[in-house]
């Protein structure tokens, strides 16, 4: 089968399209086709080997933590899932393996979704929806009538996030490009700010909660529009939260975890058509580097996929 693989950390450039063994399901594992993988930054940070230290990669590594696919096979100890089976799975990072023709994936990290819905348009929810999900209610718990503010409303994380604090019942504001404001409006945004050409700093004040993707200057300035007892989730990098603490703001970074049962209420709500998929740009297997590239650029608008 054909795999986006890397032998060391390096440069988008080092990676290798490459005929390698079809991957053998342990005993609890689910072999799956994979019809679509999404991309996100950590892809590039695994890639570089920024995260080593969390995630210590064993080479040659086939990239990709998140896919859409059919189950072709499974080991004798899983239950869940049978072949022919639509499902969608997270990856562990230090494992990869989603951006090949077949993946190995535990049944744990594996969740069955409707037939209504095609597979590409649910290959962007496993880290972008949940990682959403995670910040929102886990650590922001998010309510009704709150004021909340979502950078990059368009990016993969954001036009989740939008969506879901609407449906939460906040009053949702989101930064976007100003080709993205429409798109934003759609997904449930009572009101944007275009961060080029205006200072949501002077926009938006008082806050409840604020939902970080950029991190950098963005973070900084975010502190200074939430009210004392607010809270801000970063999930671009770490940072200091001493500061804010002494200001009455509660600032977690957010390290997204893979959890079945968050993405399956997640993909529970895109079955229903309460959560819509933004899929910006889709590439082919063997144009993993310039899809990957076209990433590390920024500014993507909703889900980068891979079309297996």
């Amino acid at each position: 089968m054909k795999a986006a693989r890397i032998h060391a950390y390096g440069a988008i450039d080092d990676i290798r399209i490459e005929d390698v063994p079809e991957p053998v399901p342990g005993l609890d594992d689910v072999l799956i086709r994979v019809e679509a993988a999404a991309l996100n930054p950590m892809d590039n940070k695994l890639l570089a080997g920024y995260l080593k230290d969390f995630f210590p990669l064993a080479f040659p590594y086939t990239l990709g933590t998140d896919l859409a696919g059919t189950v072709v096979a499974t080991g004798p100890l899983v239950a869940t899932v049978k072949p022919g089976d639509r499902v969608i799975a997270r990856t562990d990072p230090a494992s990869g393996g989603a951006f090949a023709e077949l993946a190995a994936v535990p049944a744990r990290l594996v969740v069955p979704v409707s037939a209504d819905l095609p597979l590409a348009s649910l290959a962007g929810l496993p880290t972008a929806a949940a990682s959403a999900w995670q910040a929102l209610f886990e650590a922001g718990a998010v309510q009704p009538g709150q004021s909340v503010l979502i950078h990059a409303g368009a990016g993969g994380v954001g036009s989740f996030a939008v969506q879901l604090a609407k449906r939460a019942g906040a009053h949702v504001t989101a930064t976007a490009a100003a080709a993205n404001l429409d798109l934003v409006r759609s997904l449930g945004a009572d009101g944007v700010i275009d961060y080029r050409n205006q200072d949501f700093a002077a926009l938006a004040t008082g806050l409840d909660l604020v939902i970080d993707t950029i991190g950098g200057e963005t973070l900084e300035r975010s502190l200074g529009i939430i009210r004392r007892g607010g809270k801000l989730i970063g999930l671009s990098a770490p940072f200091d939260t001493e500061g804010p603490k002494a200001r009455g703001i509660d600032a977690q970074f957010l390290f997204h975890q893979s959890d079945a049962g968050r993405l399956a209420a997640v993909a529970a709500l895109a079955a229903d058509g309460r959560l819509r998929s933004v899929i910006g740009q889709e590439f082919a297997l063997a144009d993993t580097v310039e899809a990957l590239r076209s990433l590390s650029k920024g500014g993507a608008r909703g889900k980068t996929l891979l079309m297996v």
